[in-house]
């Protein structure tokens, strides 16, 4: 009997964590979605209600690049600094690197479910394109949760 309730305490005890966990790195991912679609619709569309637009109106692709940038900084600082707090490298710059590695990764997981979509599928409709974005972001997610644990915020 005590080892069947020590196990169970044990795996309530991973499992709680996991949550936490998920929890944190959920928070972090939203956060970074604000800078990265706020930040690219100040930079295009400027402030609401301006007559103007923002100061990169001409540059969007560039405003893209430049707002996903940021959102993936604040990312890897969020997670670094509160998600996985115990757990970062002592090397920063070995981890940085990881980390947008893991990111590059997921990208291509999310510009492949819309090349499926396209190109394999032959759907061009925006319910079709945003469906597969949606599909690719939960795979991307996944993807990135998983490597961010395994890879990029380990213990030295």
């Amino acid at each position: 009997m005590p080892v069947s309730s020590s196990v169970t305490s044990s795996m309530r005890h991973a499992v709680q964590g996991i949550w936490r966990e998920a929890a944190k790195f959920g928070v972090v991912g939203a956060l970074a979605f604000v800078v990265d679609h706020g930040g690219y619709n100040l930079l295009v569309f400027g402030l609401p209600g301006g007559a103007r637009g923002g100061p990169m109106s001409a540059s969007p692709v560039l405003a893209s690049a430049l707002a996903t940038c940021a959102a993936a900084l604040f990312s890897w600082a969020g997670n670094r600094y509160w998600t996985y707090r115990d757990r970062h490298r002592e090397k920063v710059t070995r981890e940085l690197a990881l980390f947008l590695a893991a990111n590059g990764v997921g990208l291509a997981i999310t510009a492949g479910t819309v090349f499926a979509s396209r190109h394999l599928l032959g759907l061009d409709s925006p319910l079709s394109d945003n469906t597969a974005r949606v599909l690719g972001w939960v795979l991307a997610t996944l993807f990135r949760f998983y490597a961010y644990r395994r890879y990029v915020f380990v213990a030295s």
